[in-house]
């Protein structure tokens, strides 16, 4: 087994493949680590010439023609938004302005209700393949499903070029390749939301994704209170029903929103995950678990 590890999407990945020689495997988990920084090149807000970038830069402006890929990706940010009654929203993002975790401070409303007023994914304008943002100060922002979507992009690339046994992780957002060579599944362990350095479960994982979505990978707490970075968009206000959830599914890309979405439903966010069909695991703010494999 080897294990290739990098920096991508401000965080560690890495890629396990198993059952190739260390040359092929060394030349595929190039593949991949190359097809991860495209997508974040391309989708990051942070990189003044991705696509994001200039959609939010002609905000208020002007129509932006955008390709079959990121045409599949507004699509999909579409119909989670839609089967999520709107709580997971890509326009979202600048909410962030407001909280700004490094600084651990409580906004006051006041600096809320502004960027509130610039939310919305309905809002959004789209012809054909032309998107554009209806007012100065709107963002889009590819956050909530950008690293699931390179985990997918990148384990595809791998399988399409020979690899069958491994997977693709990006901050724990795990997409399989193809169980062990002996036919084995992985063995993917769920990090404890309250103890950085332990496990909660372990999950067994042949094929198809997990994702775990959580209130303890960027949050502060003020007055006892903890705030995280999962922001609701119709109140600006961080969730706090679940500590985290764990979702299986076939793509990282549909594990991964439908954890957030499950965190941004709070107390809803188990019957969405029953209604899904998939495989979770969950813990609220009191430790209970609840599961369904």
């Amino acid at each position: 087994m080897q294990r290739f590890e990098f920096r991508a999407m401000g965080g560690g990945g890495e890629i396990v493949l198993a059952g190739t020689a260390k040359k092929e495997s060394k030349a595929l988990a190039a593949l991949g680590i190359v097809e991860v920084a495209r997508i974040e090149r391309k989708y990051s807000r942070y990189q003044p010439e991705s696509v994001v970038s200039r959609i939010n830069d002609s905000a208020g402006k002007a129509w932006v023609e955008c390709d079959e890929e990121t045409t599949a990706l507004l699509d999909y940010a579409d119909a989670v938004s839609r089967s999520s009654g709107g709580v997971f929203d890509i326009t979202s993002g600048v909410l962030r302005q407001a909280w700004n975790f490094d600084r651990a401070e409580v906004p006051p409303p006041e600096a809320l209700l502004p960027l509130l007023k610039l939310v919305g994914w309905s809002r959004v304008e789209r012809q054909g393949s032309a998107v554009r943002l209806p007012d100065e100060g709107m963002q889009l922002d590819f956050g909530g499903i950008g690293k699931e979507y390179a985990a997918d992009a990148a384990a595809e690339l791998l399988a399409e070029h020979g690899a069958k046994h491994g997977y693709v992780n990006l901050g724990g957002d795990i997409r399989v390749i193809g169980p062990k060579p002996g036919g084995e599944p992985w063995s993917i362990g769920i990090r404890d939301p309250r103890n950085p350095g332990g496990t909660i479960a372990s999950i067994p994982v042949s094929s198809g994704a997990i994702a775990t979505s959580g209130d303890y990978e960027r949050y502060f707490e003020s007055a006892g209170r903890r705030y995280c970075h999962i922001v609701n968009p119709k109140t600006g206000w961080p969730v706090s029903f679940w500590r985290s959830v764990t979702v299986l599914a076939p793509l990282a890309t549909t594990a991964g929103s439908c954890a957030t979405v499950a965190m941004l439903l709070e107390a809803e966010g188990l019957t969405y995950l029953k209604r899904s069909g998939f495989s979770y695991l969950t813990v609220d703010q009191s430790g209970r678990m609840f599961y369904n494999h």
